[in-house]
Formats: structure tokens, C-alpha cells, sequence
């Protein structure tokens, strides 16, 4: 009876299709690189620098926290989109009618494609803010604020990838 168990045990983990990392994501096993195309602005208000910026983040995100080859084209597992919005609004309002607080808001639509698990695509938007004092220098606070939001939603779209949240 042991035999027949550990037999049974070896075909089932032969037979496996799915790599773990360290980091708990799910890699399917036959993928071996991944493609980020660029991420086009197809916001009115966002700031030209906002497209460049999420791009290589992502990229960045993708290839420190996977062991797959980041590739130019054919990658096994492709992450395309666009940045859909980007606003600017009050979230705390004073007595004298003033803004408090502000809050960025940025949503991005993203198409997650495996060739290796077609089972696991989807097609989905993130969005994602952060606030800060309504006193700042938005212009100044820029970069560093969409680095934040960036941040949140690369994780987003990391863990909506390869752990299947």
C-alpha cells in the first residue's frame, strides 16, 4: 500500500504545471521571459512624464519580483494597457469652504495574456490614490506622488497576475 502511495505522489508532482517563487507567486511553468509594452497616457489632465514612468515601473516590479526574462516582443506572458485617468479632487473640506486635503487618483487599464496558462488572461482597470495636504505644491509633489500610486497599483497588478487575487 505505501508503494502504491508513493508512486501516486510522484506522478502527482511530476505532473505539476505551476512554479512557485520565493515571493509566493504562481508562474506557469513553461513561461519563461515576459513582455511590458509601453503604457500610452489617454488621459486629458496627466502630465507627459506619467507614461514613461508607470512603464518602467512595472517592468521594474515584474522583473525583481519573477525569475522570468524581461523580452522586447514574443514574451510567453504580456502585459499591454494604458493609462485611463488621472484627476486632481478635494477629499477634506474646512469650514471656510477650503480644500484641506487633495487626493490623485490614477487608473490604468491592463491586458494580462499568458500563452502558457491562456486560462489566467484578463482584462482589467486598477485604480488607486493617494492624498496629500491641499497647501502643497502639487507641481513639486508630482513625481513623487504618482510614484506612490504607481507603486500601489504594480502590486495590484502583480498579485492580480500571479497570486490570484
Amino acid at each position: 500500500m505505501s508503494k502504491f502511495l508513493i508512486i501516486i505522489g510522484c506522478c502527482l508532482l511530476t505532473s505539476c504545471k505551476i512554479q512557485v517563487s520565493l515571493n509566493g507567486a504562481t508562474l506557469p511553468e513553461s513561461a519563461k521571459s515576459l513582455q511590458v509594452d509601453f503604457f500610452e497616457n489617454n488621459t486629458t489632465l496627466g502630465p507627459p512624464t506619467m507614461a514613461p514612468l508607470f512603464s518602467e515601473t512595472l517592468r521594474d516590479v515584474l522583473s525583481r519580483q519573477t525569475s522570468l526574462r524581461l523580452v522586447k516582443q514574443s514574451g510567453d506572458i504580456v502585459f499591454q494597457g494604458n493609462i485611463t485617468d488621472f484627476q486632481i479632487l478635494p477629499v477634506a473640506i474646512q469650514a471656510n469652504d477650503q480644500a484641506a486635503q487633495s487626493r490623485l487618483s490614477i487608473s490604468v487599464r491592463v491586458k494580462y495574456t499568458s500563452v502558457a496558462d491562456p486560462k489566467r488572461n484578463f482584462e482589467e482597470q486598477f485604480t488607486r490614490f493617494t492624498d496629500f495636504s491641499a497647501t502643497d505644491n502639487f507641481q513639486v509633489r508630482q513625481n513623487d506622488l504618482m510614484k506612490e500610486v504607481f507603486r500601489q497599483i504594480t502590486e495590484d497588478i502583480f498579485n492580480r497576475s500571479f497570486n490570484n487575487w
